[in-house]
């Protein structure tokens, strides 16, 4: 029978987190359904109001504020990732730094990029005045990732907030905690605009409840399959959509790159947060010749790394439980089609951890290279030449970021603009991530639209444009009134001078 008591209806309504390093419960936290949603949009409508009518200088000291809160706090914030995600708390530090980099450079810089400004008008509207102005759309909704539950959902918070927007956030049911003590800091140190940031908890359903809410926006980040079902209701009431879905990100190494910085980068960005970044390092084309000696470097440097819950381990556990059947298939599936594995293999997985693997002469079509591992695995393949492994790069459906290591940093920017990947570090991996200016995001099966910098900004905008009339033109060209002769002679004057270069 089934238990309808109270009780058992409350229960019904928390869910329990869990440590991925010791499966020991965190904590519980409420299902927020569509009325609970409902009210926090409501609430942060109200709120945004009172928001939006504050000069830019305003909102930039309480969002300064806001920052400074959470770097008194970044301890807390810190072990609260930790926590939650199970990485390392020197990882967990590094992400809240990352954080405080963006709110900063988003909170200074709104007020410039978003002004009213004055644009130039034609031979036959000089008597108007025009300009355009960025307004906020009112309140965004965004739905947050568990790999970096503060880092990828601030943002879309952090510039929708120095925008003039209100955000409900919903972070991922497995990282909740981290969601809703951003809310909970916001709240204190800006006490006059509680509300304006309110954090909701649950799985998908709260995720469908938020889509549906009436917000104004959505920024998601996520799979794309999911991005599909959450970008199909929004469409059902227009509602702008923002996706940052994954990749499947490339290095290419030429004959002259360096190769002990090129392996250093490697390492880190296929191995960091146990290999689940969106931008992490995942493929790796080398030209023939220093391929064998590459590998060699890597292997080197990925075996003296060691997953586990110590304060010394180099990373932690997989975070989401059913992300180690994924790495699983996608290691034994390339051995079976015969790659090579030159550290670790199918036997590295121990659930929750996942050893280094470093792998080798993968086929192109196989799930190693062709899906987002999202795992400790990276693929190592020798290329002809640096044309082949533009070629190879691109042919991904995914286009998030990319890398390349090449002597010459100009050369290394001719090769990246070649490539399709929306943002591309040369001689490094992932520098773009720490650069606040630089917009992210990607294209196909990666997603689209941008955080960060000015697009960053402009995303979380609506665009106004106005026309003053200075004085009277010579010829009326919007009147019933103006003759046909005075209108065919505009026509003549227009067509000699658009005839000219």
């Amino acid at each position: 029978m089934t238990d309808t008591t109270p009780a058992a209806a409350a229960e019904a309504a928390t869910f329990t987190t869990y440590s991925p390093a010791t499966g020991k419960a965190i904590a519980e936290h409420p299902v927020n359904g569509p009325e609970e949603v409902s009210r926090a949009l409501a609430a942060a409508r109200t709120a945004q109001a009172g928001w939006a009518a504050l000069p830019a200088p305003r909102r930039r000291d309480l969002l300064l504020r806001w920052k400074k809160a959470l770097a008194t706090d970044l301890d807390v914030l810190a072990r609260t990732i930790a926590e939650e995600t199970g990485k390392p708390a020197g990882d967990a530090a590094l992400e809240v730094v990352l954080t405080l980099e963006h709110l900063g450079w988003a909170s200074r810089n709104a007020g410039r990029v978003l002004r009213r400004r004055k644009v130039g008008t034609g031979l036959f509207t000089v008597h108007q005045r025009a300009s355009l102005v960025h307004r906020p759309l009112g309140v965004i909704g965004v739905i947050g990732p568990w790999n970096y539950p503060l880092y990828t959902p601030m943002g879309s918070i952090g510039y929708a907030l120095a925008a003039g927007n209100a955000v409900v956030f919903k972070p991922s049911e497995l990282t909740p905690g981290t969601g809703v003590l951003l809310a909970e800091l916001f709240d204190a140190a800006v006490p006059g605009h509680a509300g304006l940031l309110a954090t909701v908890t649950g799985a998908a359903s709260t995720g469908d409840a938020l889509a549906r809410s009436g917000i104004d926006k959505l920024a998601f980040t996520g799979s794309p399959g999911t991005a599909r079902k959450v970008m199909a209701v929004c469409a059902e009431t227009l509602t702008p959509f923002l996706a940052e879905c994954g990749g499947k990100d490339a290095v290419i190494v030429t004959a002259d790159a360096d190769l002990e910085a090129a392996a250093d980068a490697i390492v880190w960005g296929a191995l960091s947060n146990a290999g689940q970044t969106c931008a992490g390092v995942e493929r790796v084309y080398a030209v023939r010749e220093i391929h064998a000696a590459l590998c060699e470097r890597v292997v080197e440097r990925a075996r003296a790394l060691r997953p586990g819950a110590e304060a010394d381990a180099s990373y932690g556990p997989m975070t989401l439980p059913g992300q180690v059947a994924i790495v699983e298939r996608h290691v034994t599936g390339a051995v079976s089609a015969g790659a090579r594995a030159l550290l670790g293999g199918p036997e590295s997985v121990r659930a929750p951890y996942v050893a280094p693997v470093v792998l080798t002469g993968v086929p192109e079509d196989a799930a190693a290279m062709a899906e987002e591992t999202f795992g400790p695995v990276v693929a190592i393949n020798p290329v002809a030449d640096v044309d082949e492994a533009v070629e190879r790069a691109n042919a991904s459906r995914y286009a998030l970021g990319a890398a390349v290591f090449c002597r010459s940093g100009r050369a290394g920017a001719e090769i990246a603009a070649r490539l399709r990947a929306g943002a591309v570090s040369v001689n490094s991996v992932l520098g773009f991530a720490a650069v606040p200016a630089l917009p992210f995001g990607g294209s196909q099966d990666s997603g689209f639209g941008r955080i960060h910098g000015e697009e960053g900004l402009r995303a979380f905008t609506s665009v106004q444009s106005t026309t003053v009339q200075r004085f009277t033109p010579p010829i009326a060209l919007t009147s019933f009134e103006v003759p046909a002769t005075t209108r065919e002679r505009a026509v003549r004057l227009a067509r000699a001078l658009h005839r000219r270069r």
